[in-house]
């Protein structure tokens, strides 16, 4: 295993949208309101950047779609999100790094710091020039580069269920020796909310579902 410290001006990104009503998790609707839908978002932001501040880094950034909130940790430096689509706006989250990085998104609050060293480990590990995270609904959650690229996200679709296989195909196709990372499941539907909540029971996001989950009974049974 590489020491934190050693790692060379490395970049941790976050990729992420402000949790507002109406504009994040809205295939949670239903069961959920847009109010209710942006809550579980935010918590999830919130443990998805606590855990990326708590790794050693020399940069930590948020590549950020909308308005900062008092969830947004200190340790982090705010880059607007730019492009047309979200292939784009990674590009240009990577354009802004100058060495070897590694970007996850606001779906999966489930990860853990040692996920993301395991991740940065096996990014540096010689013969690497990428590693890949596939979700289960077909996309993928984290994406590194030892040298970053704009071009790796060129013509791949993003979310869709062929999205981690095109990205995969997309990497090959520049040369880059990419090696996989464990699978994970995105939030993107009340049954995926109350899945990734029971794997940390003790987080934010694991609170919110509960809380939510107490008054969604509670108005069912009250119709």
């Amino acid at each position: 295993m590489i020491p934190d410290a050693t790692l060379p001006d490395t970049t941790l990104i976050v990729i992420a949208k402000s949790p507002q009503p109406g504009r994040v998790k809205t295939r949670l609707c239903p069961p959920c309101t847009p109010e209710e839908a942006a809550t579980l978002a935010e918590a999830a932001l919130a443990d998805t950047l606590r855990v990326i501040a708590s790794i050693e880094a020399t940069r930590h950034l948020i590549a950020l779609d909308g308005a900062v909130g008092p969830w947004l940790p200190p340790e982090f430096e705010v880059v607007p999100q730019i492009g047309d689509g979200l292939a784009e706006r990674l590009a240009d989250a990577f354009a802004q790094t100058r060495g070897p990085a590694f970007l996850v998104g606001m779906d999966t609050p489930q990860i853990d710091a040692d996920l993301i060293r395991a991740a940065l480990d096996a990014l540096m590990t010689q013969g690497t020039d990428a590693v890949l995270g596939a979700a289960l609904d077909g996309g993928w959650w984290g994406i590194g580069q030892r040298r970053p690229d704009p071009r790796v996200f060129a013509g791949v679709e993003m979310s869709t269920e062929h999205t981690h296989a095109q990205q995969l195909a997309r990497l090959t196709s520049l040369g880059m020796r990419t090696q996989a990372l464990g699978h994970l499941r995105d939030v993107d539907t009340f049954p995926d909310a109350l899945a990734v909540a029971a794997l940390t029971p003790t987080s934010r996001f694991a609170h919110a579902v509960a809380d939510l989950g107490v008054r969604l009974y509670a108005g069912a049974h009250t119709r």
